[in-house]
């Protein structure tokens, strides 16, 4: 049964999310390792960047982005690879899938406009102070880093504005087909842009850079990709180890433990964009506390069994246990208060 469940959640993943997530995610990590600049990325959110401005833009970056916990590693590879902060680049890989526009909307009408407000302001909170937490941590090596910054040539990248259009269209591929819309009006959007970056690719770049782009891209592919399917797998067979009926019945009431629980259930849990949200409505519906549902709600987009493993593998094992101790405990004391509220 439990070898069933892990082929199912594995199938279930490759056909909902492969094509519409994790292609445009990768191709976007694979254009900012190649053709942003490392002048760029130090700008806003290398260690000389003005703290406001770098974590302001790290934590607002996910709103446009329909991505989950998984979908947003490549993009956290691209700008952690390209020279960004560490604690700028742990804002964004947090606040990447729990703060879009679509997932908080949807949190608000399913499950009440409290919840909504208070996975939204938690979410750019969140982000914020684990980044700066997880900055000071290491800065030691945020100072070898930055002076390994500075010794390096930094090049100036490709013409802004003929960027600006590139990336604009990549990222549109990736907000139309995770959108929630009518199937030929996705299909017929998300043609008609490929067709533009064709246009684009022709146009305005030499065959050269479209090589390197496509090579940055598949490196990506191999470093995560084959990780990512084993953690799903996992991830599928957990669930049938830990039925939602035992969740239900010990995360109810405002308690400390049932908080705690949240947390680490939805840290664990793999959950695909926006299906936190009806899962997390039957848990409601069997008696889950609203204090432990907001700890859910912010622990559970933001990592994953899944994204946990190939986290360790971009950052370190050090790095990702604190990452990953850090949510859990933020999630644990928000849901504390916001049960008491």
């Amino acid at each position: 049964m439990w070898l069933n469940s892990g082929i199912k959640a594995l199938i279930d993943y490759l056909a909902a999310h492969v094509i519409t997530c994790l292609v445009p995610a990768f191709f976007i990590a694979g254009a900012v390792s190649v053709f942003v600049s490392q002048a760029s990325v130090l700008k806003y959110f290398g260690a000389q960047a003005k703290k406001y401005v770098a974590y302001s833009v790290a934590s607002v970056s996910g709103t446009v982005l329909a991505v989950c916990s998984c979908t947003v590693l490549p993009l956290f590879a691209g700008i952690h690879k390209r020279g960004a902060g560490l604690g700028p680049a742990i804002a964004f890989l947090y606040s990447g899938p729990a703060i879009n526009i679509l997932a908080i909307v949807y949190t608000a009408r399913l499950l009440g406009w409290q919840l909504g407000l208070g996975r939204a302001i938690g979410a750019i909170l969140f982000s914020v102070v684990i980044g700066l937490i997880m900055a000071g941590i290491f800065r030691k090596e945020e100072k070898i880093k930055e002076e390994e910054m500075k010794q390096a040539v930094i090049e100036g990248g490709k013409e802004s504005g003929k960027l600006i259009v590139y990336f604009g269209i990549l990222v549109s591929i990736l907000i139309f087909a995770t959108a929630k819309i009518d199937l030929w009006l996705k299909i017929i959007t998300v043609v008609n842009l490929i067709l533009m970056l064709g246009i684009v690719l022709n146009t305005w770049f030499e065959k050269y850079e479209i090589l390197d782009w496509f090579s940055e891209t598949y490196r990506f592919v191999k470093m995560i990709f084959p990780i990512l399917l084993v953690g799903v797998f996992i991830a599928g067979m957990l669930k049938t180890i830990i039925p939602q009926q035992f969740v239900a019945k010990w995360v109810g009431g405002n308690s400390l433990s049932a908080n705690f629980i949240a947390s680490i259930v939805g840290a664990f849990m793999y959950f695909a964009t926006l299906t936190e949200v009806p899962i997390l409505k039957a848990f409601l519906e069997l008696g889950m506390g609203k204090g432990p549902a907001l700890a859910l709600l912010l622990a559970g987009p933001a990592l994953s069994l899944p994204s946990m493993i190939v986290l360790i593998r971009i950052m370190g094992g050090k790095k990702t246990s604190i990452y990953c101790t850090l949510v859990v405990i933020m999630a644990t004391i928000t849901g504390i208060v916001f049960g008491k509220l």
